[in-house]
């Protein structure tokens, strides 16, 4: 009896005591880093079926990609589309395909396999067109990786682009017609080029007719942009050099001009539009099959035109402006435009100072203004017709929050349809019946739901149970917001994690982390997979990070934004020093320990305030840093800071590289060898500039790694360094 006793009670301590351990599990890099032990799951790859009661997801089996279809209300699979070895048992092809489209009517799809990117959204693939009625597989016909490959909304039709040029395949008979000018570093028909696709944000540069009677296409012309050229060691006995296209800032763009195909007549109509711009960065059809309207925009972004091309003959083309907006300082793109069948057309629009939804006719003329308030639309998903209802996310509560509305076509009857506080987006179905619900907040892993259009739960599709058991076993200390008001007379807003044994007797040094750039935020609450678990490793470790919203950052409205104009870094460093005093007068911070990291913009302010905020930051990081603005793409940097012709001054006084004779404290430069987009360049002029000013500092360089620095065991290395980086000098 005894016997049993002591090992009941030894049991009983020991079980205890491992709950307890449990509970205080420390955040390793490995965590992180290697094993994704904090990743969010979601659900990813959702096509809605035409019908809106069904949904397809591309899922990984141990056999290869299957392609499910799901039933909204149950989530329930009620068949598998295709599978690999469905497509072996009835062609005899082993085809492992990562991407699919369904064509209009769902009998056949469009597989992609062997896709590798080319750039940020860009890539290329061998695609093949599989007939799930007759289980016959084709593929286009020509010898080498294609892009962009799409279905004919109405014919047994695919267009593609191949050798930069426009291709249309029947696959009813397997014959090919090209259309367009390709040329490699000349012309570009049916994409776009580098700069399009990195600050546009899109890259299929062709469209179908809602009838299929027509392809708009983008021609470019980019023989008069300069090329850059980098390095890519590899594994060879010589490095390769890669050579693109990039207009810097004040340099030449691509010419663009957009394009109407007539497929049944094989007759090209170049649109012609008054010389007023520089840039096309939307083309849309209406829903009419002989109506384009294209977006345009002038070189500095501040006066945007919606022009309407209309095929009045065969052969006769006519265009006219129907709406026209200009900024005193910029305009932004987005894909809110949408047009009704009464020729009418939403659009949305910061001219009030929030970004707001709008109603206009056929002709331009406003019908009324259906969102107002000093709160941006974030988002634009879409309007039912039928009932009447727009559907959009905003910042109406907080600009740390975001959550998914409806109002009616009157601007009335607005409801929120997400009932959680934190990070709310959608996904409608065909026909706006459901929508999933993707919720997190800080410290809430993403938690997706199936909604009826009002917004009522129909079931929970995915709430991370496993993760959210998972931090449980961790010692996390809270992520806290807060906020202050600067000497300049500016409230703004924060975020604080504390170590988890924190003690306000005593001292401890801070780490800021900083993005900053216009319209970006880094104070949100919203799950993190990442950085906050890195955070969360410092916090163990006796360090406060902070992160705060300097003015131009996003969900304040235009002009909380805009004030950064033809200045970049002055105001926001401004902030993010004002910030920095902030915490050294706050009793439990040691303000002689106050360092500041970031990426890329980010990279630049750290760089910055390590310089001008050498009396406040005592070491800095600054991962693919921006050193000098003329040495960024001209699309992204005339938007904020106007041609370098024009506003040099704007350009230097706010220049890493001109405030290095500032610098006093740690500093560690890091920067991918094949970044496409923040280049090696920045970097190595900022190093020339520390060289000459005789400053010490510590600098790493990631061989062919790009702007992300990812792959392999990269983000664990860099990671690593920047923590031994801030435990030696912090």
């Amino acid at each position: 009896m005894r016997s049993s006793f002591s090992a009941y009670v030894l049991l009983t301590l020991f079980m205890a005591s491992g709950f307890s351990w449990a509970q205080d599990k420390k955040v390793t890099l490995e965590n992180v880093w290697k094993e994704y032990r904090f990743y969010g799951r979601t659900t990813r790859g959702l096509r809605s079926m035409k019908d809106g009661e069904h949904f397809t997801t591309l899922s990984r089996t141990a056999d290869g990609p299957a392609i499910l279809k799901r039933r909204y209300q149950t989530g329930e699979t009620v068949d598998t589309l295709l599978t690999t070895a469905g497509i072996k048992k009835h062609t005899g092809k082993n085809l492992v395909f990562d991407q699919y489209q369904f064509n209009p009517d769902e009998t056949m799809l469009l597989l992609a396999t062997q896709t590798e990117p080319i750039y940020r959204h860009s890539s290329k693939s061998f695609y093949y067109i599989y007939d799930l009625e007759a289980h016959s597989l084709d593929s286009l016909r020509v010898p080498g990786k294609q892009r962009l490959a799409d279905f004919s909304p109405t014919e047994n039709k695919v267009a593609f682009v191949y050798n930069n040029r426009m291709h249309v395949q029947d696959l009813s008979d397997g014959s090919i017609i090209r259309f367009g000018k390709g040329q490699e570093d000349a012309f570009i028909a049916g994409a776009v080029d580098w700069v399009y696709e990195e600050e546009f944000s899109f890259h299929k540069g062709f469209h179908w007719s809602p009838e299929g009677t027509y392809i708009a296409y983008y021609q470019f012309d980019e023989r008069e942009v300069p090329t850059f050229s980098m390095d890519l060691f590899g594994k060879g006995l010589y490095p390769q050099q890669e050579v693109f296209k990039y207009p810097k800032a004040g340099e030449a763009n691509s010419a663009v001009q957009i394009h109407l195909y007539d497929l049944a007549r094989q007759k090209d109509h170049p649109v012609s539009i008054p010389d007023t711009f520089e840039y096309i960065p939307r083309i849309q059809w209406t829903q009419d099959d002989d109506e384009l309207v294209i977006t345009t925009l002038n070189r500095l972004q501040n006066e945007l035109i919606l022009w309407e091309a209309e095929m009045e003959s065969k052969d006769e083309l006519e265009v006219e402006p129907i709406l026209k907006e200009t900024a005193d300082t910029y305009i932004e793109i987005d894909d809110d435009l949408t047009f009704l069948e009464d020729e009418s057309f939403i659009w949305t629009s910061e001219k009030d100072g929030f970004n707001h939804i709008y109603h206009y006719d056929e002709d331009g003329a406003l019908i009324r203004q259906l969102t107002e308030g000093e709160w941006p639309v974030t988002t634009f998903y879409g309007i039912d017709e039928e009932k009447g209802w727009l559907y959009y996310q905003a910042a109406k509560e907080s600009p740390l929050r975001r959550n998914v509305y409806r109002i009616n076509m009157k601007g009335r009857r607005q409801q929120r349809l997400s009932p959680k506080n934190g990070w709310n987006s959608a996904t409608f179905s065909e026909g706006f019946a459901y929508f999933i619900n993707r919720y997190s907040s800080t410290d809430t892993p993403p938690l997706e739901t199936l909604r009826e259009e009002n917004g009522d739960l129909v079931r929970t599709i995915n709430d991370n149970a496993s993760l959210k058991e998972r931090l449980t076993q961790y010692d996390l200390a809270p992520k806290e917001f807060f906020s202050f008001t600067t000497d300049y007379d500016v409230k703004l807003n924060g975020w604080m994690i504390k170590p988890p044994d924190f003690d306000p007797a005593k001292e401890y040094p801070v780490l800021m982390f900083v993005y900053g750039g216009p319209g970006a935020q880094t104070v949100k609450d919203q799950y993190d997979s990442f950085n906050y678990f890195w955070y969360q490793l410092l916090a163990q470790e006796g360090y406060i990070v902070v992160s705060v919203d300097n003015r131009g950052t996003g969900g304040r409205g235009r002009d909380f934004r805009d004030i950064t104009y033809k200045q970049l870094g002055k105001y926001e460093t401004e902030d993010q020093i004002a910030a920095g005093k902030y915490l050294a007068d706050r009793p439990y911070v040691d303000a002689e320990r106050i360092g500041i990291w970031g990426w890329s913009y980010g990279g630049y302010m750290s760089s910055l305030a390590l310089t001008k905020g050498a009396e406040v930051f005592e070491a800095a990081i600054a991962v693919a840093p921006v050193t000098n603005w003329r040495f960024y793409d001209n699309i992204y940097t005339e938007r904020y800071m106007g041609l370098p012709q024009e506003n040099g001054a704007g350009y230097d006084d706010n220049s890493p590289i001109n405030h290095v004779d500032k610098l006093e404290d740690p500093y560690l430069l890091v920067h991918g060898g094949g970044d496409d987009n923040v280049h090696l360049q920045n970097t190595m002029r900022m190093v020339d500039a520390l060289v000459e000013a005789d400053k010490q500092f510590n600098m790493f360089v990631y061989p062919n790694r790009t702007h992300s620095i990812a792959g392999g065991n990269t983000r664990y290395h860099l990671y690593r360094m920047m923590t031994d980086f801030l435990l030696e000098n912090l």
